[in-house]
């Protein structure tokens, strides 16, 4: 399982951006394995409606909405979770989304998360050390 975070998915669906082309060898070599945390859905819309557009933001929302990435929806106890790899990392300044995903990550035992974020995901002991992509591809 490749548990994504907004930036991979927002370069995964701008062609535009610098890590397009690897972001999207990277997805269509493992389309099934994707799997988006439910924090990363508003921040990504609102995103790729205003640095893509309207018409990438109703394509966005299409694949969303029919099945067109995996969602994991989270369980009672994630956002606790998130919330002590906050407070853990304080200094970091991670945030709900990052913690979010870490700590689905960590939940989910994935074997790597989909992230431009390396001053974050970087950063953090991730428990079962999944790989950074692409930085680890």
């Amino acid at each position: 399982m490749i548990l994504a975070d907004t930036g991979a998915i927002l370069a995964l669906l701008d062609s535009g951006d610098r890590h397009h082309d690897e972001l999207r060898l990277l997805y269509e070599n493992e389309p099934d394995a994707w799997v988006l945390p439910w924090a990363i859905l508003p921040e990504v819309d609102y995103l790729v409606a205003t640095h893509i557009g309207p018409q990438a933001q109703d394509l966005w929302m299409a694949d969303v909405a029919t099945g067109g990435f995996a969602v994991e929806w989270g369980r009672d106890g994630d956002l606790a979770a998130a919330e002590r790899i906050c407070r853990r990392h304080k200094s970091l300044r991670l945030g709900l989304v990052d913690g979010t995903v870490i700590a689905l990550a960590e939940r989910l035992h994935v074997e790597a998360i989909a992230t431009l974020d390396l001053k974050h995901f970087g950063a953090v002991s991730i428990k079962g050390r999944p790989k950074l992509l692409p930085r680890d591809a």
